[in-house]
């Protein structure tokens, strides 16, 4: 439902989670553009989403819908995530170790299949299977920043 309201307003649907109880749920609903969204974007899809799940009672009982952007330190969800975002700054955090360590913070250097590379920040070039990231997001790189400005 999400993902139809979104692409007919020309967004990319980031993530939808349901959180929260079953008495007191919380709908939340990441969206995003290339030029970034806005507050009217959030309320817009708020609007449409919210009508079709009462109309369809998806939830019953009270919940709360959330309709944001990702934010700048945007979580990857998808290898195609990160393909989209290869040349910036990520954190990733593995199940398992490699190289002795399960969280890595590096450049996001290439995709290839089912496996990316980035150079981290304490050992060098890796590369690390998608299939065992536990968490992976966009980081802010502040020196970086800092410089620009």
């Amino acid at each position: 439902m999400a993902r139809k309201v979104a692409d007919a307003k020309s967004f990319e649907l980031v993530h939808v989670e349901i959180a929260g109880t079953k008495r007191d749920a919380v709908v939340r609903i990441f969206i995003d553009k290339p030029d970034g969204i806005t507050l009217d974007d959030c309320s817009s899809l708020s609007a449409d989403v919210g009508d079709l799940m009462e109309a369809e009672d998806l939830i019953p009982g009270r919940y709360v819908l959330e309709v944001s952007s990702p934010g700048i330190e945007r979580e990857l969800y998808t290898i195609s995530d990160m393909k989209r975002f290869a040349g910036r700054l990520i954190k990733v955090k593995m199940r398992n170790a490699y190289n002795g360590q399960k969280t890595f913070v590096g450049m996001l250097d290439s995709v290839k299949g089912e496996e990316f590379t980035m150079n981290d920040r304490t050992i060098g070039e890796i590369t690390l299977p998608f299939r065992d990231v536990q968490k992976a997001n966009l980081k802010i790189d502040l020196q970086e920043e800092f410089k620009r400005r």
